[in-house]
């Protein structure tokens, strides 16, 4: 692999392009055909984005006489995109819990809130989601789950399946790894039966098959049972991940730990299970950004995430035709989210190997 170099007056723009586009043929082929592209499509994106696009119109008939992108669509539609068909006067509250769960996510990621009152906000804040987004309580008016929709699914579903699923996926490393068979095997048998099916098929046992299996009248929540069905899934995956890390540590470290005396649980949890996480923190974020695009698939059970409540804003007679703005939109969404994590993790990295030199 080519390191690039860094352009500077010493060495020149020419020599710059030798090293870091044309350094050997497949890349200077590769550098051509990605120009080749951006020339003839940045300019028509360009146009069709900014100087052709309507951002004032109040109709959508004003809109279909534009030739470029109708940004208006999403001035008049971003509150059924971001909050689905909630309950439109009290749109407030879904608003609120999504500024809540991502200051949640700001706090907890500063290295020097890391202590235990960080365990009572997370309890605090998940009741007052809870309380915000159902109501029923506090003169809030009660709102059925099947209605909720929008950025507040996609956030909880991913939020709390990582939540959930990284502690069960680290047991389940551990028991993978033990000594006793039945344990071994149970783990075994769960983690190769999860990871040998797709994750839609989950979501299909838990909207249809589940409810088959309980007694007539008796129902668990959809919205719970596709929560049910992600941490399933991803406790599975993260255990694959962690297992790898625990293989990554060496004897020696297991040995030091029982000479001093510690118990098991004391060795895992002090010595080798905090070197095995750092050791996978690129894989574990790899999969933490994947189930957050995943949560989109809950939309064929029915559940208004982001892009079904864009059909359903693309669904008004008045603004139709303008889906790829819609969509343009919903991938925004998901690349902050996803950038945001790739770039914590790079910076939990940093910090780990810097503390490690010290």
């Amino acid at each position: 692999m080519v390191k690039p170099q860094a352009l500077s007056p010493s060495n020149g723009i020419f020599s710059w392009l030798k090293a870091n586009l044309f350094a050997t043929p497949a890349h200077g082929l590769a550098s051509i055909l990605i120009l080749w592209f951006l020339v003839f499509s940045v300019p028509a994106l360009i146009e069709w984005g900014i100087i052709n696009a309507n951002f004032v119109a109040n109709t959508g008939s004003e809109c279909q006489q534009t030739t470029g992108a109708c940004w208006s669509f999403l001035t008049h539609k971003y509150r059924i995109i971001l909050f689905g068909i909630y309950p439109f006067d009290e749109q407030w509250r879904p608003f609120v819990v999504v500024l809540l769960l991502i200051a949640l996510l700001v706090y907890s990621a500063i290295p020097r809130f890391w202590h235990k009152s960080l365990i009572a906000i997370w309890l605090v804040v998940i009741m007052l989601c809870g309380m915000l987004m159902m109501g029923g309580i506090g003169g809030l008016s009660f709102v059925e789950t099947a209605k909720w929709g929008g950025l507040p699914i996609t956030l909880i579903l991913s939020i709390f399946g990582i939540l959930f699923a990284t502690p069960i996926g680290i047991l389940l490393a551990l028991g993978r790894r033990s000594e006793m068979p039945l344990i071994r095997s149970l783990c075994i048998v769960y983690i190769e039966l999860i990871r040998g099916v797709p994750f839609i098929s989950l979501l299909f046992m838990a909207s249809v098959m589940v409810p088959l299996f309980f007694p007539e009248g008796m129902s668990i929540d959809k919205l719970l049972r596709a929560q049910i069905a992600v941490i399933i899934y991803v406790s599975a995956y993260i255990a694959e991940v962690v297992r790898g890390g625990l293989q990554a540590i060496p004897n020696g470290q297991y040995d030091g730990a029982k000479s001093l005396g510690l118990s098991y649980w004391q060795m895992m949890r002090l010595v080798i299970l905090p070197q095995a996480l750092k050791v996978v923190i690129p894989p574990l974020v790899s999969i933490f950004i994947s189930i957050f695009k995943d949560t989109s698939l809950v939309v064929i059970i029915g559940i208004y995430d982001l892009t079904l409540s864009a059909k359903v804003a693309l669904a008004d007679p008045l603004w139709q035709g303008f889906s790829v703005e819609a969509y343009l939109f919903i991938g925004f969404i998901y690349f902050v989210f996803c950038y945001a994590m790739s770039k914590y993790s790079q910076f939990i990295e940093q910090r780990l190997t810097l503390n490690h030199q010290h």
